[in-house]
């Protein structure tokens, strides 16, 4: 049976699967251009205002338009889901990271991190915290603009600032770890810190590190399924924490702080024998006050100034857009990847993704 949506979005195959919903191929049945279509089960409830997807294409709208944001077509509810139809685009930096071997050459990694400071800049600027930077979470554009980056899935994003008084919300934490990706999480997520913008460039780093290093110290720690057994009391520690009880146990929550404790362990050898530059970021980002203004225009120059001393060209080639040289690492057969997917603030200082689909009931988000 075809499924449609939005009366000229068909429904191909799946691509991906998360948590914030399964997104699809889709084909425009006129024009035959190809989309992205994510689904997410709909929920019955007044004015569905507990639907994230609902939330994601309302801050698309907010966004599109500007430089690296996918266009959103079309978003409604059809059916018996949430339905966002937005551009097709490329591979993302986890797929290609992936097809690199698991390495970024420092170039593709200043490359990267010059585009990857302005996304996250445009998306502060519009009060937006985005909450979930990791690599999967950018994906390179096809044709034409196949060197840009593009950021997507807001399905976490948060504003910052009261939509009424333009106030920064205020600090909040709570006894438990916040929201996002674990391996790229702020320290201050783990701590169950409301996010702010410094939590987004904390998370840049961590990407930036791991593209060059290959991996996170704690990229496989993983709690066990069940809570350890009670520790049996030794002259070195004759009280041992109680343990605790298997229905409090919650092996994901466990995993978040065995990260956490592993990420402020690493803390003085994190960036041990990388450019310095990368430490700065780090640490810059890891100093920044709950509501403080980045410098990103700081932070790009730092990272420009690297490329200047050692004589890197921003000419968007990149890692996966060089031919495969005989016996060399990485390269694809000599076709590119890209050819295949078709103010007041503080200032930097470098010192310092099946149910029935129905075709009835639509309603489109306005």
């Amino acid at each position: 049976m075809e499924v449609t949506f939005g009366g000229k979005y068909r429904l191909e195959e799946e691509i991906a699967n998360g948590g914030c919903g399964t997104v699809f191929l889709g084909v425009h049945t006129v024009a035959g251009k190809e989309v992205a279509i994510k689904l997410e089960p709909a929920v019955t409830t007044k004015n569905n205002t507990n639907s994230p997807l609902r939330q994601e294409s309302k801050i698309y709208k907010t966004l599109m338009g500007g430089t690296g944001v996918p266009w959103i077509m079309w978003s409604g509810r059809q059916g018996d889901y949430n339905v966002m139809v937005i551009d097709l685009l490329g591979p993302s930096l986890e797929d290609l990271f992936k097809m690199c071997n698991r390495h970024f050459s420092l170039k593709t990694v200043l490359l990267l991190a010059d585009q990857l400071i302005s996304r996250i800049e445009f998306i502060h600027s519009h009060s937006l915290v985005h909450r979930d930077i990791k690599p999967a979470n950018f994906v390179m554009g096809t044709g034409k603009a196949a060197h840009m980056v593009n950021v997507i899935d807001f399905g976490l994003a948060k504003k910052f600032r009261d939509s009424r008084t333009s106030n920064h919300i205020p600090y909040k934490q709570d006894d438990y770890h916040g929201v996002g990706t674990s391996l790229f999480a702020a320290i201050n997520t783990h701590l169950g810190v409301e996010s702010s913008r410094r939590d987004d460039l904390e998370s840049l780093a961590y990407m930036l590190i791991y593209f060059l290093r290959g991996t996170l110290p704690w990229r496989k720690i993983r709690a066990p399924n069940t809570p350890p057994p009670p520790a049996s009391p030794t002259p070195s520690n004759p009280n041992p924490e109680t343990p605790i009880p298997p229905q409090h146990y919650n092996a994901v929550s466990a995993t978040w702080d065995l990260i956490r404790d592993a990420k402020l362990e690493a803390e003085p050898l994190l960036t041990v024998g990388l450019p310095p530059e990368f430490d700065v970021l780090y640490r810059y980002a890891r100093g920044l006050e709950f509501d403080d203004l980045p410098d990103y225009e700081g932070l790009r120059a730092l990272f420009r100034g690297l490329a200047e001393r050692v004589e890197v060209e921003y000419d968007s080639v990149f890692d996966w857009t060089v031919p495969k040289a005989s016996g060399g690492r990485g390269g694809h057969g000599g076709r590119t990847v890209s050819e295949g997917h078709g103010t007041t603030g503080r200032r930097f200082c470098e010192a310092c993704h099946k149910r029935k689909m129905g075709t009835t009931g639509r309603q489109e988000w306005r």
